[in-house]
């Protein structure tokens, strides 16, 4: 099989067809699109969320608070606390594993949620240190997005710029394979990449605007969450490629990969849906915090597609993000 998240398609027949049990207090389950689940509390409900992070190597600690407080952060609510299970390779220092926890620490400090409980262990089922974190919120029932009130003629939004996390992981696990193919201020531009991976900010802000519909742009890159988003609003999207913010450091650095920038891991960044109205002040107030935003599109009534000039292409399903690809291309080359 392929390396990265399992295929939509796959997903939908492997795993989706034997979750059938439901219960009445989950108000959102496992779904495509969907980044949290929902569970009933009366008044309030729990947002919950799980991911792994498995494909960087610096920065694991911070990283494994920050892409999970991120997928909760779509929900609009408030995120109280993380469980993290950390699985490290038998290798590993202590002096590791303290710098693991110092920094996952210190990014929970940041992000003001507390890290309450997991499981650290050494094992041999591991070549590198997998660390999976549960986090949890809550938000108050009346405030929970509207997906079904989307309509035609939404506005599509991204914030900050395309493949953030994957150009800040291949420029800090590669740094030596790019410093004579890039400028060394490229390059350590790239590397900060990685202190714009939180979006809490706009999660916050989408939430209390109420808009429709927010969604981590994680594995698969922007094509990946417009697909997604498309699946889980029940309705189409089209997005402008002239649009599309990337920066310079990301186009030079796709193009000597040559990967795709669009189906590039890019969490950082979030896919936001609302009307006209909202869009405005959800913009007005983004870019107040010095958080950059781009209209990049608009929902229509079926289907995911990109226009180019007078091209129109459908978006395809993701599948293996670019970034494994790209950490397969360079270990071949260096390797050598």
């Amino acid at each position: 099989m392929i390396t990265g998240k399992l295929p939509n398609d796959l997903l939908e027949k492997m795993v989706f067809k034997h979750i059938n049990h439901k219960r009445k207090e989950v108000l959102t389950g496992a779904s495509i699109g969907e980044d949290n689940a929902l569970v009933d509390f009366g008044e309030e409900v729990a947002v919950l969320s799980t991911d792994p992070i498995t494909g960087a190597v610096n920065d694991v600690g911070r990283l494994s608070i920050e892409i999970s407080v991120n997928d909760v952060s779509t929900s609009g609510g408030d995120v109280i606390g993380v469980l993290m299970t950390l699985l490290a390779p038998r290798g590993i220092s202590y002096e590791d594993i303290e710098r693991i926890m110092k920094d996952a620490g210190e990014a929970a400090e940041r992000l003001d949620v507390e890290i309450m409980g997991g499981h650290t262990e050494i094992t041999d089922a591991v070549n590198r240190v997998v660390i999976s974190t549960t986090v949890i919120g809550k938000i108050k029932k009346k405030n929970i997005l509207k997906l079904e009130d989307i309509k035609k003629g939404y506005k599509v939004i991204m914030t900050k710029s395309t493949a953030i996390e994957g150009t800040s992981i291949l420029l800090n696990d590669y740094e030596d394979f790019f410093k004579d193919k890039i400028s060394r201020e490229m390059i350590e531009e790239g590397k900060r990449y990685g202190e714009k991976i939180s979006v809490k900010q706009e999660g916050e802000i989408g939430g209390k605007i109420h808009v429709n519909y927010m969604h981590d742009i994680t594995e698969g890159g922007l094509l990946g969450a417009v697909w997604e988003a498309h699946k889980a609003i029940n309705m189409g999207i089209k997005i402008y490629e002239e649009k599309i913010p990337i920066t310079k450091i990301t186009k030079e650095m796709t193009r000597i990969l040559e990967i795709d920038p669009l189906r590039l891991i890019s969490s950082g960044s979030m896919l936001i849906i609302a009307d006209e109205a909202k869009s405005k002040l959800l913009i007005e107030k983004l870019n107040k915090r010095g958080i950059s935003v781009s209209v990049i599109g608009e929902v229509i009534d079926d289907g995911a597609f990109i226009e180019s000039k007078d091209n129109l292409k459908i978006i395809e399903p993701p599948r293996a993000d670019e970034l494994y690809r790209a950490i397969e291309k360079l270990n071949s080359t260096i390797d050598k």
